[in-house]
């Protein structure tokens, strides 16, 4: 039995966790120029999948060509994309128990821009650039103006997020995500900062919602039934006259009405003009609020480093899940330690059992407990 809450079981309709620590999604910039899944992504995907988290998702994937943010974004609006990334999930799932997720975006007005590491800059169009859409020609600061998208291409995108799902579905994902912050396609509908339509597409909070919600309902109307399918919200712009919190509880409760099974709160994103103080836990009070005043459950993210600091999350009910990033590549056994640390059970291939302080000399334990009391120490001055 679990003796604590990030290490008991969690359920999203059938899908059964074994534990509460999920793999966020992460840019990896690594596909082919055909956006289908490489080498690299055998071995991102796979040493995590190892990690003892739950769940594991891929990083974000384009619905369509026009939809990337760079040259090297993995994709899922061709057929020809399915086999390398089946080939990537297939080892995974040899290897681990872990449960796999992907996250579906359309990059919007932030498209077309080098890689992560060569500073996202706007490529030309002489030099393979392409057009960038979004929902009004307003561009995101420092980047290319986007072209408007009609009441025609606003379909067009709908059809490709719901197409998508069906090979997602088809290459045997047991979760889908849909990428709704950050300053992405459905989050500048979301945001003042980026709908500047008359429309019903635009204008109060009501027509500004329209967009995400009928990209939920197309990709819930093909996504199986017995498999959960949620969304990542920033949950406020951080700037005045932008989305708000307030806004994002009204959302989650419109998407739970419609099948939705979850929202990861993330924030910011879309205006250079956001005031934040980032911080360890800075964006779980969004969680908590979206998860009680909703009814939804809810994963936390950002700088969720320490393994009390999840449990506490988690034990105070401010979210169902929490979800690492950054701080898993930089330790991807990070669920291993959180283990030895708050007595919890992790899957370990068998490969690797050998490993664990119990089978070998010496006080692994020394360190983390050291941490650990000297931790509850200051907490208690």
């Amino acid at each position: 039995m679990a003796t604590t809450v990030l290490f008991s079981p969690f359920s999203l309709r059938k899908l059964e966790l074994p534990n509460r620590i999920v793999v966020s999604p992460m840019g990896q910039y690594s596909g082919d120029e055909h956006g289908r899944a490489t080498d690299w992504h055998l071995m991102h995907l796979g040493h995590l999948a190892m990690s003892g988290a739950a769940l594991l998702f891929t990083e974000a994937t384009a619905i369509e060509r026009e939809g990337r943010i760079s040259k090297h974004d993995i994709g899922m609006w061709s057929d020809d994309q399915i086999e390398p990334l089946r080939r990537v999930i297939d080892f995974c799932r040899k290897h681990s128990r872990i449960k796999l997720g992907m996250q579906l975006y359309h990059a919007g007005r932030k498209g077309s821009v080098t890689v992560a590491w060569e500073g996202q800059k706007p490529i030309p169009a002489d030099q393979g650039g392409w057009t960038i859409w979004a929902p009004s020609a307003s561009a995101h600061p420092g980047r290319a103006v986007p072209v408007a998208l009609d009441h025609a291409g606003i379909q067009r995108v709908i059809a490709a997020f719901a197409a998508a799902a069906r090979r997602a579905d088809a290459i045997g994902f047991d979760v889908l995500e849909i990428h709704g912050a950050h300053g992405y396609l459905i989050h500048s509908f979301l945001s003042p900062f980026g709908n500047q339509r008359t429309d019903d597409y635009g204008g109060d909070r009501a027509g500004r919602m329209r967009f995400a919600l009928e990209v939920f309902d197309a990709i819930r109307a093909v996504w199986p039934e017995r498999k959960p399918l949620g969304m990542r919200l920033s949950a406020t712009d951080w700037a005045e006259g932008g989305w708000t919190l307030d806004d994002s509880v009204e959302l989650a409760a419109k998407l739970r009405e419609r099948g939705c099974d979850y929202i990861t709160a993330s924030s910011g994103g879309v205006t250079s003009e956001q005031k934040l103080r980032v911080r360890p836990g800075y964006q779980v009070p969004f969680a908590e609020r979206i998860r009680r005043e909703s009814g939804i459950a809810a994963m936390a993210v950002g700088l969720i480093t320490e393994p009390s600091q999840a449990e506490d999350i988690l034990a105070s009910g401010k979210a169902d899940l929490v979800a690492l990033a950054r701080g898993m590549l930089f330790n991807p056994r990070w669920p291993w330690l959180a283990a030895v640390e708050l007595g919890g059970q992790v899957f370990y291939p068998k490969q690797y059992e050998r490993a664990h302080p119990s089978m070998r000399g010496g006080d692994f334990l020394s360190p983390v407990r050291e941490k650990r009391d000297n931790t509850s120490k200051t907490a208690a001055t």
